[in-house]
């Protein structure tokens, strides 16, 4: 047994500068690999996280700048259906007042031909008030010697 130990002893002693080297070793890969590795990935995650955010805010603008155009859109929208509007309220007053214009003077047309055919009956009557007269002496004329000569 006390072979095995002094082996084991021995081996131990063999191995402790195989695992000094080891130990060196793994130091040196946290300093000068690992070290550099890790902050080289922080700062890509943090560039990629950058991006992506930048990204979102693009697209953020983007959408605003499609809202704000579709506002805008609408509101053109608009205006041209309220000028639209106005002008046929416009062509209709137009109308109107033709209309109107139209009716007044067909109106004047009318009271003036009514106007003007009053007086012509009103001298046709007068005509045959007139006439009349001569007329009933007439009539009386013709029919006396009728009568006249009639009893005879």
């Amino acid at each position: 047994m006390q072979e095995i130990i002094q082996q084991v002893g021995t081996l131990l002693l063999g191995s402790v500068p195989t695992i000094l080297l080891f130990i060196v070793l793994v130091l040196a890969y946290q300093f000068l690999a690992q070290g550099p590795l890790t902050a080289m990935l922080k700062e890509r995650r943090a560039r990629t996280v950058g991006a992506v955010e930048d990204a979102h805010r693009a697209i953020a603008q983007a959408e605003a700048r499609a809202e704000e155009y579709a506002a805008k859109l609408r509101q053109a929208r608009a205006e041209v259906f309220r000028m639209r509007e106005a002008r046929v309220k416009q062509w209709g007053a137009e109308r109107d007042a033709a209309l109107d214009a139209t009716r007044k003077a067909a109106g004047q047309k009318v009271s003036q031909a009514k106007a003007e055919l009053e007086a012509e009956a009103a001298h046709a009557r007068q005509s045959i008030q007139a006439s009349a007269g001569e007329l009933a002496n007439q009539v009386v004329r013709a029919v006396l010697p009728l009568a006249a000569g009639g009893s005879r």
